[in-house]
Parts: C-alpha cells; sequence; structure tokens
C-alpha cells in the first residue's frame, strides 16, 4: 500500500470518527447542566439504588418493528415469596397499567415491573407470569399480580402486528443486570416519542447527604407524551417554534409511565405521597397530562426490613417506617430525579424511521445548545 494511499485511509478514518463524536448523544448533566440540589448516585440511574436489576429487550425488525420490553426488578430475589411495599398514582388514566387494584388495596409488589406497548400487555402478563411461577420456592402458587404498564409506539411501530412475546419479556427480566444504563431508544422507548421529537427510556438518580439519611431515589420513565418543552427553565418549546396549540400542531396526547424506587423505609401511604411528586418533575419538564395521556407513577421501597414474606408463620409484619416530617427531601429529590430522566430520554434518543415510512427526529443538540447559550445555561 503506498504511503499517499495510506494517508487517505488515516484521513478518513480520522472525519468517520469526528462525524461519530459529533453525533453522540449525551445525558442532561454532560452538558453542564445541574437539575435540583440533590446530587446524583454514581451512575445517575435508577440502578443506583442498591439491589435494582433493569433489562431491555430491543425489537427491530425490516421497516416497520420499532417495539420492545424493559423489565424493572426491585430486588433479584424472588419477588413473590419476598413483596415489596409499593403504590401507584394514576395521574391522568387514558392507559392500560395492570395490576393496579392489589396495589391499591394490600400496598404491595410482587413482580418485576414491565413496560412495553399498548397492545403488548397481555404479553406482559403472560411473559411476567411464567417468569414467577417457574422460580425456585413458587411451585404451589396459584395467583401472582404482575404489575405492566405501556405507551403506545404506533406511529413508528407495526402495534397491530403484536410482535412483543412473552419469551421477550422473559428475556428481559432474566437479562436484568444492577449495570445497565442505556437510554433513548432501547426497549419499551424504541418506538416511542415525546415533545414532538424521538423519545424514550431515560433514568436518574438522587442520593441524600448523610445528614438527610442518606438514601437514594432512583426514576426510570417510558416517554411518550406531548406538552410545551422546557429544559431547566429555558423555554425551548418556543424558541424551536415547536408545541402544541399552535397552528398545525394540534396533538400533545399520549403517555409517560414513570417508576420510582429507594432504599427508604417507606411504606405503601408514603410511597403515594412520593408517586404524586414525581408528576411535579414531569410538570417542570412541560408535561401537561392530556386528555389522551396515559400517565403513570409507580413507587416502591427496596428496604429489606420492610419486605412482606410471604410464607411467613408470624401474624405480625416488620420494620420501621421514617416518619412522616422528615420525607421532605425524599419528595424534592423525585421531583429531580424525575424532571432530568424525562430530559435524558429526550437527549438520548436517535433518529427513527419506521412504520409505512413515519420519521422522527431527535432534538438537535446544536439547536438546543444554542438556546442555553442564549439564556445563560451554559457557555
Amino acid at each position: 500500500m503506498t504511503y499517499n494511499k495510506v494517508l487517505f485511509l488515516l484521513t478518513l478514518l480520522q472525519i468517520l470518527i469526528a462525524n461519530h463524536l459529533s453525533g453522540q448523544k449525551s445525558p442532561l448533566r454532560d452538558w453542564g447542566i445541574e437539575i435540583g440540589i440533590f446530587d446524583p448516585g454514581p451512575a445517575n440511574a435508577i440502578i443506583d439504588v442498591p439491589g435494582v436489576h433493569v433489562g431491555h429487550i430491543t425489537i427491530i425488525q425490516g421497516d416497520s418493528v420499532r417495539t420492545g420490553v424493559t423489565a424493572i426488578l426491585p430486588h433479584a430475589g424472588n419477588l413473590f415469596q419476598d413483596k415489596i411495599p409499593g403504590a401507584i398514582h394514576v395521574a391522568n388514566g387514558f392507559g392500560k397499567l395492570a395490576g393496579y387494584s392489589q396495589v391499591e388495596e394490600l400496598g404491595n409488589i410482587e413482580s418485576p415491573i414491565i413496560l412495553t406497548n399498548t397492545l403488548s400487555i397481555s404479553e406482559a402478563l403472560e411473559g411476567g407470569i411464567k417468569y414467577t411461577i417457574s422460580q425456585k420456592g413458587n411451585e404451589e402458587v396459584r395467583s401472582v399480580n404482575i404489575i405492566a404498564g405501556e405507551t403506545n409506539d404506533g406511529s413508528l411501530n407495526d402495534i397491530r402486528g403484536r410482535h412483543v412475546t412473552a419469551q421477550h419479556v422473559q428475556d428481559a427480566i432474566n437479562n436484568a443486570t444492577d449495570s445497565d444504563t442505556q437510554q433513548g431508544n432501547v426497549g419499551a422507548g424504541t418506538g416511542t416519542m415525546s415533545f414532538g421529537y424521538k423519545g424514550g427510556i431515560g433514568t436518574a438518580s438522587r442520593k441524600l447527604p448523610a445528614s438527610l439519611g442518606g438514601y437514594t431515589i432512583g426514576v426510570m420513565v417510558q416517554t411518550n407524551f406531548g406538552g410545551v418543552l422546557e429544559v431547566a427553565g429555558v423555554p425551548v418549546a418556543k424558541e424551536l417554534g415547536n408545541y402544541p396549540f399552535k397552528e398545525e400542531i394540534l396533538n400533545p396526547d399520549g403517555s409517560c409511565m414513570i417508576v420510582v424506587l429507594t432504599d427508604a423505609p417507606l411504606l405503601s401511604r408514603n410511597l403515594k405521597r412520593l408517586a404524586k411528586r414525581a408528576m411535579l418533575g414531569f410538570a417542570k419538564t412541560g408535561g401537561m397530562s392530556s386528555n389522551g395521556s396515559g400517565d403513570y407513577v409507580i413507587a416502591a421501597s427496596t428496604a429489606e426490613e420492610l419486605r412482606y414474606t410471604y410464607q411467613s408463620h408470624s401474624a405480625m409484619t416488620s420494620g420501621i417506617e421514617l416518619r412522616n416530617d422528615v420525607i421532605s427531601p425524599l419528595f424534592q429529590a423525585t421531583i429531580e430525579a424525575t424532571e432530568e430522566a424525562i430530559i435524558n430520554a429526550l437527549l438520548m434518543a436517535e433518529d427513527m424511521t419506521g412504520f409505512k415510512g413515519f420519521k422522527t427526529f431527535s432534538i438537535n443538540h446544536d439547536q438546543f445548545k444554542e438556546i442555553l447559550k442564549k439564556y445563560g445555561r451554559i457557555k
């Protein structure tokens, strides 16, 4: 190979690398913007909560299938045998969240939390059931309450084809790890959109200082909703001219699934209060819970001392819950982590073309950067 040819190839490689780096997606904190007052955990993700595992199955086939499954395991043990305190807040009920009534009645969660698309809830239930009854120790189980939520990815995905299977759900659960920090076009967020751009899976966390208990809050979102986008108070949607109720841009509908996990010892009553605060973080991004939006928050505590042992012979439960008057820092941490997780989903998403040639674009990072500069948020 001649010197000139080598030089040409090296130059081409440099160009390709530069183009790749310039197109890389970065979460909000990498832009130098810090939401709120509390620091994130080491990964700035829901897996910062000790014991939490996350698994994704991303399904991209041909030019029409753009969907997937995300499974969140509050702990890696047998969730049916060692149930955890939980609560669900319904902000706007235009959705298909399975498992709500039993959590509302009993105040605990006994399955992985499964996210997928609207027409695959039955497969999520089937996969969750198969996973649970196959676990060692569950040989006599005859009833299980699977938590399965959804958003509708039918613009980018051939949703009527129902390409998610129960096996995909089991694979997402079985593949879950305590190190998965993927965001954007992954798992249940593969075909979703948000604020008129490509959305997806987002995550963030907050770690309270030792003086406030040292607890961790982790949030994961599946974003597929509309509104008037704001980032750290900056009116991004107005600057870009892309927001609902403006001329032909009329439809802000969609949905958002929000999962909040914490190692703080909270029972269902205060977890419900925690879940409600997540919607304040949702609102800070410009989300509006429109008429056609299914917006749900699932909150749970992973604290070992509060687990409800299914086969216990004791008539009493054990464990001590935090007092009402010391949980406000957890409320603040939840608001911050939810806001950041939603923006992360937006910033980490990639352009996508899908069903019937429908194409959606991720938010333009160069334009976004200039807007942040204009408002003095970054230099």
